[in-house]
């Protein structure tokens, strides 16, 4: 059986359009972007400024799929992990971090989510949870917005999100049309109101999306993750760099600069005796300064069953002052939801193992 699609997945427009084809009149689709954004219902029923007649059409052409919080994991810091279950039976994560004014420039009472864009992810980095069981499938624009809305629901309305970073599980730009469909709806004044300048996409390198990117108006941020400033380094830890290496992605960066008034973010993940020597500092600052971009340094979160680990205080300050030193804006990220595994991916994974051992 086909799904049908779910309305929240629907620009305005489009929600206008398919209205005027069941001969409704254009502000109908105001209305139900309120219920929809604004009141935040579950039903077609429930939006009862609507005719029956309208409300019996909606109901027979979309969907309107419900995203289930399944587990919630509070650290002592006040960073949150949520397990969501799709459809389907999916299950993805998202993480509402607290305040954090090293997290590209926001204010220090701003809250971010890090939302997911996949089920899974077909990239492999050598030291992410998110990859470990292969990747699924891609998230539809009404799946992506459907966690803040459920996260917000969850928290209560005096935490409202302010600010979303799209670095969940998966590779935003492989699933870049949903992804946009998504933050145009997060966007606008009709939706959840976010300003375009804080929300920041993240890509492990597609170098040919991140072109599609820079044509692209909105004014969102893009963070990169590079995690080597080598091919060397790379090529050991995150495969899309045998596709797109250094070069080729800095060249994708260069146009991206050249068409965005928004400065790039280069993500660092600093992993002990991989990718955190005097070297490897100086060359991330040698392509940082090429694009002007900021650079985070992130320690590495332990992912059980994988080998990594962080490096020691010393050497993360040691490579902080390097960079620094070499003229960029770096920033030391102070770690966020390590007792409860934040990094995306884990929880999923603990989850699915531990119903498989109770079966």
């Amino acid at each position: 059986m086909q799904r049908t699609l779910d309305i929240r997945s629907l620009q305005l427009a489009e929600l206008k359009d398919k209205l005027g084809a069941l001969e409704q009149p254009p502000y109908r689709a105001g209305q139900i972007s309120d219920w929809l954004y604004k009141k935040r219902v579950g039903s077609f029923e429930e939006m009862t400024d609507l005719p029956q007649t309208l409300r019996a059409q909606l109901a027979d052409q979309f969907s309107f799929e419900k995203t289930e919080i399944v587990r919630v994991l509070g650290s002592r810091d006040t960073t949150r992990k949520f397990l969501f279950r799709l459809r389907d039976e999916s299950l993805i994560e998202s993480v509402l971090i607290p305040a954090s004014p090293a997290l590209y420039g926001s204010r220090s009472d701003r809250r971010t989510i890090c939302v997911s864009t996949q089920v899974g992810c077909a990239y492999g980095c050598k030291f992410c949870a998110s990859g470990l069981e292969g990747f699924s499938r891609n998230l539809s624009p009404n799946e992506i917005v459907a966690q803040l809305i459920a996260v917000e629901s969850r928290v209560g309305g005096s935490e409202k999100i302010d600010n979303v970073v799209f670095m969940g599980m998966g590779e935003p730009l492989a699933n870049l049309d949903n992804v946009m469909q998504a933050i145009r709806i997060i966007n606008a004044p009709w939706g959840l109101g976010i300003g375009a300048r804080h929300i920041t996409v993240s890509t492990s390198g597609l170098a040919p999306q991140i072109k599609k990117l820079a044509d692209d108006p909105l004014q969102i941020r893009l963070a990169i993750s590079l995690h080597g400033a080598t091919d060397e380094v790379r090529n050991k830890i995150m495969p899309i760099n045998r596709r797109y290496n250094i070069e080729t992605l800095l060249s994708a960066c260069d146009y991206y600069v050249a068409h965005k008034k928004q400065r790039l973010t280069f993500e660092y993940i600093l992993i002990a005796g991989v990718n955190d020597s005097d070297e490897q500092a100086q060359l991330l600052a040698k392509h940082g300064n090429r694009l002007r971009a900021k650079i985070n340094l992130i320690p590495y979160n332990t992912v059980h069953g994988l080998p990594w680990s962080r490096p020691s205080q010393d050497r993360q300050e040691r490579f902080l002052s390097i960079a620094r030193g070499a003229g960029v804006a770096a920033t030391l990220r102070r770690e966020k939801g390590h007792d409860i595994d934040a990094a995306c991916g884990q929880l999923r994974l603990q989850t699915k193992r531990e119903q498989l051992a109770t079966r």
